[in-house]
């Protein structure tokens, strides 16, 4: 079923059209991904779909009632809740039907007969319809949803205003999972996520019962989630069946054909242009001539097939060869002013390895890295370099660059010895070009400063590259450049990402740093997930196993002791009852001596009465007194 549509759709800023003839549909539990390069619109397409914004032409249309979240880029929620009393008021309506319930229950006890079978009809079907809209379990939903977002019990009593940014986007993404709307259409939802809680949220959203859009630069995050990729171009949406990856394939491959389909046209062209040049003159060949002339103004001339964007043309290389030991750590510990983040760390690097080392946030990874390079002091363990290794450094904080300089300054003042041409045509290759080279380093974006930090680097020629969040601020096309420039790289890599698909395209081995040292495991992020589930899964088959055998070490011990202990408490309580037995028969024995001793009723009656308590007493006592007597005899057996 049809939930929403996008018809020729058309947005223009100040007459320049951003796209036009953009047709969209979202069918129910859809996964879409919208991809395309940076600046085709994808933002402004997704705020048309939500309404945020108004088409220059074209229309959007909904099913009657659709429920519909949108993340934006730069959510904000303002709220002055503290944040587990927002959470709870997603369900303010299932509270008010859960208090309607507890009113019938109570109102049960006071009604009879007809009133309480209609009672009892009604509270039942309000009962079905609460335990259907999950009034049994949204507690523990929101309890769920804030963990798996970091926000854990010590904060759930913070008031919203007090948290970061990222926090209040995190945030608002949570309380969109909890209202579970029809279409939730999400603008990079994995930013300010670390990488446990991108794939919490990559478990949940496949499990959504919804349909889903998602704007993302997170390739493995789209592989993992979406089923639909559509491709947005000034002039159309294409759409792909597949996550990521295969759309990648498939496009590569329409491509192609389109490139195969474009030649064979052209020759075509160019022959029937040919004929018609050398024939149209001559009487005896003049009728073909036109023949083809026509043919000629028929055809509908293919557009040739464009990528629509020029790519930059990365490579790094190495100067001269290292030794095969290219780096060694050995019960290394490191942190800040003797604050120890991680120790021990093992790291034995080889040449031509590419390893990239992962761990949770705050453990340490960047603060590796530049403990290798010699920019913080090693706390305990030993860092030795192999031979003729020669190292270049990427650092994520892009703090390397000088903010005065223009592009081609920075550069040329770091090679001054290297010819302009040859400066301007590296820097060309990383996309800066023409008026681009004068612009100053303080004014460039996150991404323009990324590439003028890899094209400074790709310059040094060194052996060995020590990379912090290389991808950070980069478009998907500048990250696969990256990635292929990398994969050919005759040297060998040490770096830290966060980016997963990365991570799996560059990396020979992974290495996970935590609190208690390193892990290294030999293969790529799929590799290291599967490996380390594994060695989970053992340790838990092993702590099992272990328990189990000291139970059963433990077994007849303690169900010997055990029993030994059960028939003493037994024979206690046996002679406990014999004794209570004694007493009520002298209390009986009194009680009716009284009795037979006085002529008034009114104590007579209380006496009966005592009696009567006494008697009942006695029965009560005799029948446990039989019961435990026959345990007693089963244990002595």
């Amino acid at each position: 079923m049809i939930i929403l549509q996008g018809n020729k759709l058309e947005r223009s800023f100040a007459g320049d059209i951003l796209f036009h003839n953009i047709t969209i549909q979202v069918d129910e539990r859809d996964r879409i991904a919208l991809v395309g390069r940076n600046g085709a619109g994808k933002s402004t397409l997704l705020k048309l779909l939500v309404g945020e914004e108004s088409p220059n032409s074209g229309q959007v249309t909904t099913k009657k009632d659709l429920s519909l979240s949108y993340l934006a880029q730069d959510s904000q929620f303002d709220s002055e809740n503290k944040i587990y009393e927002e959470m709870l008021g997603v369900f303010n309506e299932l509270r008010q039907t859960e208090k309607t319930l507890r009113q019938m229950e109570e109102k049960m006890a006071t009604v009879s007969h007809e009133a309480l079978e209609k009672l009892m009809s009604d509270y039942d079907k309000l009962s079905e319809n609460f335990k259907h809209q999950g009034g049994f379990t949204y507690e523990s939903d929101i309890r769920s949803i804030l963990n798996g977002f970091k926000f854990d019990e010590t904060m759930w009593e913070m008031p919203i205003k007090e948290l970061s940014g990222g926090q209040k986007t995190r945030l608002a993404l949570a309380k969109m999972l909890l209202e579970k709307p029809e279409l939730l259409v999400l603008d990079e939802p994995t930013n300010h996520l670390d990488i446990e809680t991108i794939a919490w949220l990559e478990n949940y959203l496949v499990n959504y019962p919804g349909a889903l859009v998602i704007v993302s630069h997170d390739r493995y995050f789209l592989d993992k989630v979406t089923t639909i990729t559509l491709d947005l171009t000034p002039n159309s949406l294409d759409r792909y069946v597949g996550n990521y990856s295969r759309f990648v394939e498939l496009k590569a491959q329409k491509i192609a054909t389109q490139e195969k389909l474009f030649e064979k046209q052209a020759k075509e062209i160019v022959n029937l242009e040919d004929f018609v040049k050398r024939n149209i003159a001559r009487a005896s060949t003049t009728k073909r001539a036109q023949s083809r002339r026509k043919q000629l103004e028929k055809i509908e001339r293919l557009d040739k097939p464009s990528t629509q964007t020029k790519k930059a043309n990365m490579t790094f290389h190495s100067e001269k060869p290292s030794g095969n030991v290219v780096l060694t750590v050995s019960e290394a510990a490191i942190g800040y002013d003797g604050d120890i983040l991680a120790d021990p760390i093992q790291l034995d690097i080889r040449k031509y390895d590419a390893i990239a080392v992962v761990g949770p946030n705050g453990i340490g990874k960047s603060t590796l890295i530049k403990t290798i390079i010699g920019d913080i002091p090693l706390i305990a363990g030993a860092i030795k370099f192999g031979a003729n290794v020669e190292s270049g450094y990427y650092d994520q904080t892009q703090s390397r660059l000088t903010p005065n300089n223009t592009v081609l300054e920075e550069l040329w003042s770091a090679f001054p010895t290297t010819p302009e041409v040859a400066i301007r045509n590296r820097l060309g290759a990383f996309l800066f070009s023409g008026e681009d080279v004068k612009k100053t380093v303080a004014v460039l974006s996150g991404g323009e400063k990324a590439r003028l930090l890899l094209a400074k680097l790709s310059m040094e020629n060194n052996n060995f590259l020590l990379l912090d969040e290389p991808t950070n601020h980069l478009d998907i096309d500048s990250k696969e450049v990256l990635e292929n420039a990398l994969i050919d790289y005759d040297g060998t890599l040490l770096f830290v990402s966060h980016d997963r698909y990365f991570i799996n395209r560059v990396a020979t081995k992974v290495i996970e740093i935590s609190e208690t040292g390193s892990t290294l495991y030999l293969g790529d992020y799929d590799y290291y997930l599967t490996k380390k589930a594994e060695l989970e899964a053992t340790l838990q088959a092993d702590n099992v196993t272990e328990n189990s055998q000291k139970h059963d070490e433990k077994n007849d011990y303690h169900t010997q002791k055990a029993s030994q202990k059960e028939l003493r408490k037994l024979t206690r309580q046996l002679s406990d009852l014999e004794e209570l037995l004694e007493n009520l028969d002298a209390k009986i024995a009194t009680i009716e001596a009284e009795m037979t001793q006085t002529n008034d009723a009114e104590t007579l009656i209380s006496l009966q009465e005592q009696l009567e308590d006494k008697t009942t007493q006695q029965t009560n006592a005799m029948t446990k007194w039989e019961e435990i007597a026959e345990m007693i005899e089963d244990f002595e057996e």
